[in-house]
């Protein structure tokens, strides 16, 4: 695997960090005190939908500071225009979701700091296309940024191994995804009088029963649809891509400087 965002230790740090507050971010209504003010008024996700912005952008700075050199943000802006692009032509529709894909066979290739920041630039340039900014943004661009630094963490393997690996990621990843989607907006998606509803200060595992029959019930068919999509486009068309990714990896020889030669007229 090539590395083509190399992860200090500062940037590792920022990294883990920023993965901790967005665990808080997307899990507080099974953590939260019945006496928090943060299940008051729908202002948990307004909070940290304004907060995580400047985590992922702590992150991307300490990022791009410890080296993503010319050749990486070349490579990163080709595949999150094309991932950007992908992104609209299945909308959701019943999960029919194109992104993830190219996202798990990216950060397999060229690491998990570049599937990190590929994963959030992606979703946020494909948001700025559709007209899809809002306060949900910051949710989906952490998700999709934990996409594509698993897929880079993965053990290494070869082969049609390699390709069941990769599926069986994909497939998780897409089930995942969903669920941490809803659990941003779970608290105030219906009334309180409900056998789905949150309930402030309950135990956690009521509350967690409780999401998990909201997640059934709600969206499980668009997340299986999105697992099933990862799944069929890597195992049809990964090993190509995944072939043409590591060409270009090896073109590209990461961390090598940029040299430019003046042209003798003679």
């Amino acid at each position: 695997m090539t590395s083509a965002v190399r992860l200090r230790p500062r940037s590792t740090l920022a990294l883990a960090l920023a993965s901790l507050s967005g665990v808080l971010a997307f899990g507080w209504p099974l953590l939260a005190s019945a006496q928090s003010e943060l299940g008051e008024d729908g202002m948990a996700p307004l909070v940290f939908a304004a907060f995580l912005p400047l985590v992922l952008a702590v992150v991307l700075f300490e990022i791009s500071e410890g080296g993503l050199d010319p050749k990486a943000v070349a490579m990163l802006g080709v595949l999150s225009a094309v991932g950007a692009a992908l992104r609209p032509l299945g909308a959701g529709t019943a999960g029919f979701e194109t992104v993830f894909f190219l996202l798990v066979l990216a950060g397999r290739v060229f690491g998990p700091g570049f599937g990190f920041v590929l994963g959030a630039v992606t979703l946020f340039a494909s948001a700025l296309i559709t007209g899809g900014v809002g306060p949900w943004l910051p949710y989906q661009m952490l998700g999709s940024a934990w996409v594509g630094l698993g897929a880079g963490m993965l053990p290494r393997l070869r082969g049609r191994w390699e390709i069941g690996l990769l599926a069986a990621y994909g497939a998780f990843a897409g089930l995942a995804y969903g669920l941490a989607m809803n659990l941003s907006f779970w608290p105030y998606a219906i009334g309180p009088q409900t056998e789905l509803s949150y309930i402030a200060g309950a135990p956690i595992l009521e509350n967690l029963h409780r999401f998990l029959i909201f997640s059934f019930t709600t969206s499980l068919g668009w997340d299986i649809g999105r697992a099933i999509t990862n799944v069929v486009l890597i195992v049809l068309v990964g090993p190509a891509v995944l072939a043409t990714l590591r060409r270009a990896a090896r073109r590209a020889v990461f961390d090598r400087p940029v040299v430019a030669t003046a042209h003798n007229p003679s």
